[in-house]
């Protein structure tokens, strides 16, 4: 088989049980999965289905959206929705695994900044400290005895302890934002401008929509993303897409067409050009190098 690390195997792999969650999601100690695909988790995607992953022991390494990932228990992942991840693990790993509906985690975030500011896109924390640690092996067990259990109120106390799961992960992820980056207003702009992205990238709106939901000029948020990141505020927008276009391309047998519409272009014709001129590949021959192994997926 080959390594996770790698990430060329395009044929959809099916969790089966979380395609249809029990109750309001689904927990397992990660093991259960290690151990039936001898300890290697081929590359693939879920939509529309949120995963915390917690290591207590053990490592793993692979990659999430083409982006090579190790990291070393005590560690916590989060994988969004799309994010075409695959994971090798050592044969000693030891965890816990929660899978939740996005729809489910959005509306019991609902109200707090923390859903649009962190849940967006996949990340791995693996500087825990001992309380950090201690409360998410608390949560977790408390989440597993939930589970397994048929206690009167079952589904409130999971859907209780998932929610302070996931705070504790946004408050924790953004608490390592904070220590990497230096504190400023511009990195607080391109943040926000970030998750809008996230949340609006397939409407093909233009950075006015952006600028004014921000409260700033669309030449000052360019500047701000340019200086950051390099990169401009469009050029960041266009990023998105190209990704969202690429993991459909390569990771589901969905057609050009569809892969088009998808992502909100109209005109399939448009998207062709744009995609060709982003990667240098139409998208039908982006999928079949993909398929090949020699354009390995971003």
């Amino acid at each position: 088989m080959k390594s996770a690390a790698t990430p060329l195997l395009l044929v959809p792999f099916r969790e089966v049980r979380h395609e249809q969650p029990d109750d309001c999601l689904h927990y397992e100690p990660v093991a259960v999965r290690g151990q039936e695909m001898d300890w290697t988790i081929p590359a693939h995607r879920h939509e529309d289905l949120h995963q915390i992953q917690f290591l207590e022991r053990g490592s793993i390494s692979g990659t999430v959206d083409g982006k090579p990932v190790q990291a070393k228990a005590p560690a916590i992942l989060l994988i969004a929705p799309g994010s075409v991840h695959g994971f090798s693990h050592t044969h000693d790993t030891a965890g816990h695994q929660l899978t939740i509906p996005s729809a489910t985690l959005q509306q019991l975030l609902a109200g707090t900044r923390l859903a649009d500011a962190g849940l967006g896109q996949s990340f791995v924390l693996t500087e825990l400290g001992a309380q950090a640690r201690k409360e998410c092996t608390l949560l977790f067990e408390m989440l597993a005895r939930e589970f397994r259990g048929h206690g009167t109120g079952r589904v409130p106390a999971l859907l209780a302890t998932a929610t302070l799961l996931a705070v504790l992960l946004l408050r924790l992820h953004g608490e390592h934002i904070q220590k990497a980056q230096v504190p400023g207003a511009r990195d607080a702009l391109v943040q926000r401008y970030m998750a809008l992205v996230e949340q609006h990238f397939r409407e093909h709106r233009g950075l006015p929509f952006y600028a004014d939901a921000l409260g700033v000029t669309p030449d000052h948020l360019s500047r701000s993303c340019r200086n950051l990141t390099r990169q401009s505020a469009l050029q960041l927008l266009h990023e998105r897409l190209m990704l969202e276009a690429r993991r459909l391309l390569a990771y589901t047998p969905m057609s050009v067409l569809e892969v088009a519409a998808a992502i909100g272009y109209q005109d399939p014709a448009y998207f062709s050009k744009f995609f060709t001129r982003a990667t240098g590949h139409s998208p039908s021959q982006y999928r079949t190098l993909a398929a090949q192994g020699v354009k390995a997926p971003r």
